[in-house]
């Protein structure tokens, strides 16, 4: 017992335990704008009846992706190159010579595989993109920390189709998804694929969560359609003071989404955050002065006797 106890080193020589906390708690912000910020306000917004629906659709999506992501996707998204590039034995490797269409396919995705042993969760994080400094921290922060932004990207493209998909569809949906679009676009510029190397970045997401959310969401619209004419006439919120909380979720929680995504705790991830409340801020105060006031009596007709 007393050799194992000295032979076991909490705080090895490569991690930060300040790095380390931020990155999860990072995380945690990240994973509070889905659970509960996007749940309530999407739940809200829509009518009573379909409250629960979007709720048990909400958990049951951010449940999906995190069994499939520790299950297999995170390597696929984050995992060695599929025919030999990217990472491997935490060492970046590279194809070399030729470019072209095969180039693109060797550098698409990762090879999928769990996570979920004591040397995978515990070793010292890599990544292909992300070679110059190392990580400060172990496999299982950084898998988490990018969990979170995997389970909220379908959500986000949830809003689009709410009160049009049944929950079964959703659930077989999600796992589909999350590994054919997500992972690829993921690995691609995150994970150090093809246009990674080409020298493509996305610092927050631009691409990986709200370009593909945006195109998937419209796309899932187009093919669901419309909502029945009963439901576009009488399509009014159950909850706008809920709605408001999940949208205050939201925006604080951005804090963790940019303010993580410098890898570290120093002056890169505060500027992040101060930057990203600023810019939430300005972009609110223009649209205050359309936002419902109270009529006085006088401008509504009544006697003010």
């Amino acid at each position: 017992m007393l050799a194992a106890a000295i032979s076991y080193v909490p705080y090895p020589s490569w991690l930060n335990p300040g790095d380390n906390t931020w990155q999860i708690t990072a995380a945690t912000f990240v994973g509070l704008m889905s659970l509960p910020g996007l749940a309530v306000l999407y739940a809200s917004i829509v009518p009573k009846k379909w409250a629960v629906n979007v709720l048990a659709m909400m958990f049951a999506g951010f449940s999906i992706v995190m069994v499939c992501w520790f299950v297999f996707e995170y390597k696929f998204g984050f995992g060695a190159n599929s025919i030999g590039g990217g990472v491997k034995d935490g060492i970046q490797t590279q194809l070399g010579t030729g470019k072209g269409l095969s180039y693109f396919f060797h550098n698409f995705w990762g090879k999928p595989g769990p996570i979920l042993s004591p040397q995978g969760e515990q070793g010292q994080a890599v990544s292909a993109a992300n070679t110059d400094v190392p990580f400060h921290f172990p496999t299982a922060t950084l898998a988490y920390f990018q969990l979170v932004f995997a389970a909220i990207t379908p959500l986000l493209f949830l809003g689009s189709v709410l009160g049009r998909i049944k929950f079964l569809a959703w659930c077989l949906l999600v796992p589909l998804w999350s590994t054919l679009v997500y992972s690829i676009d993921a690995f691609l510029l995150w994970g150090g694929g093809y246009f990674a190397q080409e020298g493509s970045l996305d610092y927050s997401g631009g691409y990986v969560i709200h370009m593909s959310a945006g195109v998937s969401g419209f796309v899932a619209a187009w093919v669901l359609g419309p909502r029945l004419l009963r439901d576009r006439q009488h399509f009014l919120p159950n909850n706008l003071v809920m709605a408001a909380v999940g949208a205050g979720i939201l925006w604080l929680g951005w804090n963790g989404f940019n303010g993580g995504d410098p890898y570290y705790a120093g002056s890169d991830a505060a500027a992040a955050v101060v930057n990203t409340n600023l810019a939430t801020a300005a972009g609110l105060l223009p649209w205050t002065p359309g936002c419902p006031r109270r009529r006085s009596p006088r401008s509504s007709g009544r006697s003010t006797a």
